[in-house]
């Protein structure tokens, strides 16, 4: 079911980075079942409610919440007949019991889903903003309490909004001040403030809201309190704004980050799911990754990947491991903990989201050496081939990251061949997703290059040196990037390299020359230099115009760039045309400056460049002057 697209620019911002109830919830099926008891008790109550004076109405309200109001039969019963209505004018009142009374029945009841549609209709929530604003204590926790069950859709939340609920529900957690010693009360009001803040922040306009209302140095404040029944909304509210670029800053800023960690070893595994996706969330940064690590929180990390059993708390978990290993420390501490051993036993029979994390993890964490051998020794290899077979667009990135790195060691080299791993990488370059089909180029680099017959490998693919080849069309960078790298490895086999300047490799290379990517820079030019090696490619190149175009290279700011620049020119200087267009383009006083370099491969690609065109050079006036 799609929902409507909004008239309102309001709605832009009102994503929610959670599964958001839908707007228009399914109704019951009406008489499908006998009417209960307590249906006509309620019933009963209800003209007691609707007419008579405070009194009346205040023993009324107290007579129903003798029913079990968490039983959708009463809850329903209470919107059936008319009382909804009733008890919502009641908090336009003066009178605090009927407001209480009140309030207490729309806690229970809001649980339901047709019901916090209904309050939201009937003008509940403007209410029950402004109730947080009254002197009554009890009052506005009954009313944040309920604002919290009612805001769990988007239109309820852009209401709280729109009534300056956020900044009142702000002012209410800063009236209690953090410490040791609370009063019931007070852990009341704070737990029910922040339950409604949780709520308020799945849409994005309100995390905005909340930042500007001061909620950030408060949450942080809050995050030091012992009480889990405040913490785990605190920790709530925090992963879901941890998505804002802001708060992840205050989060390192604030010193957040080692309370988050320290409650990773709560016994609450409520509390340890929010705080593990909050450093999920925080994690992509470097400097997150390297707090977590000094707040020792690598260990707690790992310890809670044996609880599998609860999917939701596993899935923050091996989020919050797989971008903690990004950084390359916190791999070798990842490899003491024995935490790539665990990750492979997690490779079958989980939920997708987990999956998508695990094998994420174990693609970051196989960059080292010693982690490709575990992978293998563990059994890990042919579960990882088995999810190449996956549907799911997030997986399949990670699982190619996985497998390419696992193929740069040869012994895994050989298990994925056996298993067809190479073929499934292969068949992924047509999938319709980029990201894809650039992670599945990126994984065939080391296969390509570590596989026994690796050209025989590679032709027994129909279609799939033009597949590759075609792949150089594309409008996306990466994708362009790994193909480029993907041909520099295939065209070492002459074979393959006749086969795809049939394919027209050539002309679509030198297309790409003019870019301004040094990345694809990089990749080209070493995909042009192992082209060269067939037939008159270094001519074809040249009569393409890729030869000026790459000369510019030399003037960019990265060593790899001009290493594979410098290869790929010593190639086409094989060429004498190409070498008088070199000239032209002022490579001589470039190359000289690189024939002084450390990196030996670039400076006898400089050096060979060189003695080319001075050769060449030499001819020239040679026939010229006799």
């Amino acid at each position: 079911i799609f929902s409507k697209a909004s008239s309102s620019l309001e709605d832009v911002g009102e994503s929610s980075s959670e599964t958001d109830e839908d707007e228009q919830p399914i109704r019951r099926q009406e008489g499908s079942t006998d009417l209960s008891a307590e249906y006509w008790g309620i019933q009963k109550l209800a003209k007691y409610v609707k007419g008579g004076d405070p009194t009346a109405t205040v023993i009324a309200l107290c007579s129903m919440r003798d029913f079990n109001l968490s039983e959708e039969t009463c809850q329903l019963a209470i919107k059936d007949t008319g009382c909804l209505e009733v008890l919502i004018n009641l908090l336009d009142t003066e009178e605090i019991k009927c407001q209480t009374g009140s309030l207490k029945i729309l806690k229970e009841i809001s649980q339901n889903v047709l019901i916090r549609h209904a309050i939201a209709d009937l003008g509940g929530l403007e209410i029950m903003v402004k109730i947080l604003g009254s002197p009554d204590t009890n009052l506005k926790c009954l009313a944040a309490e309920t604002i919290a069950n009612v805001a769990r859709f988007k239109r309820a939340r852009k209401t709280v909004r729109q009534h300056g609920g956020i900044k009142k529900l702000v002012e209410l957690l800063e009236s209690i001040s953090v410490g040791s010693s609370y009063q019931a009360k007070d852990i009341e009001t704070a737990r029910c403030a922040a339950l409604a803040l949780w709520s308020c922040s799945k849409s994005t306009r309100n995390k905005k809201a909340i930042r500007k209302a001061g909620g950030i140095p408060l949450l942080a404040r809050w995050l030091k309190c012992s009480h889990t029944n405040i913490l785990i909304p605190i920790v709530g509210t925090l992963q879901e704004c941890a998505s804002e670029p802001s708060y992840r800053l205050a989060i390192r800023t604030e010193g957040m980050i080692e309370d988050l960690v320290k409650n990773l070893s709560s016994e609450h595994e409520e509390l340890q799911m929010h705080c593990a996706s909050a450093i999920f969330k925080c994690a992509e940064d470097e400097e997150i990754r390297d707090l977590v690590r000094k707040h020792e929180g690598l260990q707690p990390l790992s310890a809670l990947l044996d609880n599998s059993e609860n999917k939701q708390l596993l899935a923050a978990v091996t989020g919050a491991i797989w971008k903690c290993a990004i950084s390359r420390e916190n791999v070798l501490k990842f490899q003491e903990y024995k935490t790539v051993e665990t990750l492979v036993t997690l490779l079958t029979n989980q939920p997708e989201e987990v999956l998508i994390n695990v094998i994420g993890a174990l693609g970051e964490c196989c960059q080292e050496e010693e982690n490709r051998g575990t992978i293998r020794r563990c059994g890990g290899i042919a579960p990882m081939v088995q999810l190449l077979t996956a549907t799911n667009q997030a997986l399949l990135v990670n699982v190619n990251k996985a497998v390419g790195g696992c193929a740069m060691d040869p012994e895994n080299m050989l298990i994925i061949d056996s298993l067809d791993g190479v073929r499934l990488l292969w068949s992924l370059l047509k999938n319709p997703n980029p990201d894809v089909q650039a992670s599945a180029a990126w994984a065939l680099c080391p296969c390509v290059e570590n596989a026994k017959n690796s050209g025989e490998m590679v032709r027994s693919f129909v279609g799939g040196l033009e597949l590759i080849v075609n792949l150089l069309k594309s409008k996306d960078k990466e994708v362009l990037t790994s193909v480029c790298a993907a041909i520099a490895n295939i065209a070492k086999d002459q074979e393959n390299l006749a086969v795809m300047t049939d394919h027209g490799v050539v002309p679509l290379l030198s297309k790409l020359a003019n870019t301004n990517n040094n990345k694809l820079k990089r990749h080209l030019a070493e995909a042009i230099a192992h082209c060269c090696m067939w037939g008159s490619n270094r001519v074809a190149f040249g009569e393409a115009k890729a030869v000026a175009p790459l000369a510019r290279y030399l003037k960019a700011k990265d060593p790899l760039v001009h290493r594979a620049t410098a290869l790929a020119l010593y190639q086409l200087s094989e060429d004498p045309n190409n070498c008088i267009i070199m000239h032209e383009n002022g490579v001589v006083k470039l190359l000289l400056a690189m024939v002084g370099s450390t990196d030996d491969a670039l400076q006898e690609a400089a050096a060979g460049c060189i003695a080319n065109i001075r050769r060449l050079a030499l001819a020239t006036e040679k026939a010229k002057y006799g």
